[in-house]
């Protein structure tokens, strides 16, 4: 079964494809990510992020999952080298470069205690997979052409438990800046996709990836875990050296 919802800004589907699906699977898992949004949408005037942003609500008041979100932004920022900061060019708080990945991971938590296995929660392109497809075989997703988004560049086979997450300003426009030069646009590459061990993990390092430019694809190198595929202005691709095993079918 799948179903998609309009909820944080962007479609959001998720597919089950086990047998003996819970009624409430579907809906239990969308109520907590529009429960999310509510919470830390910068667009929502009473969400707890737009209240701590005007001063309202003291850091010591701040929920638990509020202080869960940047406690984690605090750490890629530190494991980026500072190109990961959820305080943007208005100095004000916006936690929705990680908030999104990892909101999906929390959500996958839900459907996998009600005893599902094979499923995916796909968000605005930012994807957690668990398991196999209906074809017993491993789940795939296409890379997009940022230069024509009819087009798949590449697809990817991911194992039980990773996730994928992209970053690039050709959809939504200049949203990512480069937090130590934050008046600088990014110009020279267009999309940047993060295979991690999961989307939290993929979701979290893609923001800072993008927003260190070409120097993104050296960064990523150096950590195992994650896998990389850059598109430059020019439509050049470039991979980081463990990305090809992504591209065959295990």
């Amino acid at each position: 079964m799948i179903e998609t919802r309009l909820l944080m800004g962007m479609p959001i589907t998720i597919e089950i494809v086990d047998d003996n699906i819970p009624k409430n699977a579907f809906n239990k898992t969308f109520e907590y990510l529009e429960y999310i949004d509510k919470k830390f949408s910068v667009f929502k005037t009473d969400s707890e992020i737009s209240k701590i942003n005007r001063g309202e609500i003291a850091e010591k008041d701040w929920s638990k999952d509020m202080k869960e979100v940047f406690t984690l932004a605090e750490k890629t920022k530190k494991e980026t080298d500072g190109y990961f900061d959820i305080i943007d060019n208005n100095e004000k708080y916006n936690p929705s470069g990680i908030v999104k990945g990892w909101a999906i991971y929390c959500a996958t938590r839900i459907l996998q205690d009600l005893g599902l296995k094979n499923f995916y929660i796909n968000a605005g392109g930012d994807i957690q997979f668990y398991g196999k497809n209906n074809e017993n075989k491993l789940w795939r997703t296409g890379i997009k052409n940022p230069f024509n988004q009819e087009e798949i560049v590449k697809v990817v086979y991911l194992k039980n438990g990773e996730g994928i997450a992209t970053s690039g300003n050709y959809i939504r426009g200049d949203h990512i800046y480069n937090p130590k030069n934050r008046k600088k646009i990014i110009e020279e590459i267009v999309s940047f996709t993060v295979i991690g061990p999961n989307v939290l993990e993929a979701d979290r390092f893609a923001t800072a990836v993008f927003a260190m430019g070409k120097e993104g694809i050296n960064f990523l190198e150096k950590i195992p875990e994650l896998a990389g595929y850059m598109i430059d202005k020019n439509g050049i691709a470039f991979m980081t050296s463990n990305f090809e095993q992504y591209i065959k079918d295990a």
